[in-house]
């Protein structure tokens, strides 16, 4: 296994390496990952690429850390080591309880399936704007102009950003996620400045509802305590960068890898014209097929042995998630895409306390997309290749370029 380098990110310009994990899991479930000319920090670290492995890993916090562990004085969820006082501990996808549970608490009621029914409505009429817009210009990018533009929209409303601004914040995004000009661990000019872009705006964000607080969750973020004392500033200006960068990207390559796969199979595009109960299952399935977040790190608190392998205290584990969700033991004919799947168990949301607490918005936005998808269209057809991000830790559409066919009236079938 010692040629699989992933560290090396040009393996995943074509889509994550499915036939490497294929290797992972039947040969080498718990495989140290020798450092490489690619790899941060000089360290190896243990890739986990079960199902089972990886769901046991995720839901034991107390020895699989998401904030540090061992001698280490930074940690986090990617490979590289982030520091303690600046992501590690600090953003809600790297702390450990019991401050990870009470953050979390705070905001869970914000994204919440009761909460968030008061504006499927409105997501509606949004997904059907944005669909009419790109079936008028019949030639369009799905990536931007379709998958991308109702899961913005949700997360600027829901964080109290003013709709005109959330494109910029998404080019911040793009820019600090893809790593189209560097290697892991590093740090150009431009990523500097689009995460410092990024700080600032948010800064002057929770100042303006620390002053006049109204009914979003970053208003809830300046003003909300816990334990009778507010969340730091630095957890707050890192709350605000997490929810763009997460309310953002994981949805829209969901929807662009689900409708990649669609257009493959176009019998199951018609099969959801004709059907719209198989609706749900289709969204659990593009879920499990996109796995547009690969992985997660984790760092072992303690020694400890798994299938035979001697796991230390410090030691970088990382569960990939994606490898799980194509992993025989568990989905029939894995490598399927089959969007009557049942059951349909796929880890795309993560297990355990770190579960996505945007959950049942990505799916609510998934939904709202493609059924007005189905309303409208009756074809999509890739005109160019598609470009993927230059990531391990994202799965990612940078562009997608479709021709798409206004449904006729009375039709019966896309193509």
């Amino acid at each position: 296994m010692d040629d699989i380098d992933l560290t090396a990110l040009d393996l995943f310009t074509a889509g994550f390496p499915h036939a490497h994990f294929d290797r992972l899991r039947e040969n080498a479930p718990v495989h140290w990952h020798s450092p490489t000319a690619h790899t941060p920090d000089g360290d190896g670290f243990w890739v986990l690429s079960r199902y089972a492995d990886i769901v046991t890993a995720a839901g034991d916090s107390g020895t699989y850390s998401s904030q540090g562990g061992g001698n280490r004085s930074g940690g986090g969820t990617l490979i590289e080591d982030l520091p303690a006082d600046w992501a590690a501990g600090v953003l809600l996808n790297m702390m450990d309880d019991p401050r990870h549970a009470r953050v979390r608490r705070l905001l869970a009621p914000s994204v919440a399936p009761r909460t968030l029914r008061l504006i499927e409505d409105e997501l509606r009429e949004r997904a059907d704007a944005i669909v009419a817009a790109a079936v008028a210009k019949g030639e369009c990018d799905f990536l931007i102009d379709l998958a991308a533009e109702l899961p913005l929209q949700a997360v600027a409303q829901l964080l109290g950003v003013p709709q005109e601004d959330r494109h910029r914040l998404f080019g911040w995004a793009n820019v600090a996620l893809d790593y189209q000009d560097r290697e892991l661990g590093e740090i150009t000019e431009r990523t500097r400045q689009a995460v410092a872009e990024t700080r600032a705006y948010g800064t002057r964000l929770l100042a303006a509802k620390k002053r006049d607080p109204a009914d979003d969750l970053m208003s809830l973020a300046a003003t909300a305590t816990i334990d009778g004392a507010p969340l730091s500033d630095m957890e707050q200006a890192m709350l605000f960068s997490l929810l763009i960068a997460a309310g953002s990207e994981t949805t829209r390559n969901s929807v662009a890898l689900g409708m990649a796969a669609l257009i493959e199979r176009p019998e199951l595009w018609r099969a959801l014209w004709r059907d719209r109960t198989l609706l749900d299952g289709a969204v659990e399935e593009i879920l499990r097929w996109a796995s547009s977040t690969p992985y997660n790190r984790r760092t072992a608190t303690r020694d400890h042995e798994l299938h035979g392998q001697r796991i230390r205290a410090g030691d970088k584990i990382t569960l990939w998630w994606a490898s799980a969700n194509r992993d025989a033991a568990v989905f029939a004919d894995p490598h399927r895409f089959d969007i009557t799947r049942k059951p349909n168990p796929h880890l795309a949301f993560g297990r355990g306390g770190h579960f996505c607490l945007g959950a049942a918005l990505a799916r609510m936005e998934m939904r709202v997309v493609f059924t007005a998808l189905l309303d409208q269209v009756d074809g999509v057809e890739l005109t160019g290749p598609i470009e993927y991000t230059r990531s391990n830790k994202h799965t990612g559409v940078r562009h997608m370029p479709v021709r798409l066919t206004a449904k006729s009236v009375g039709g019966q079938g896309g193509s």
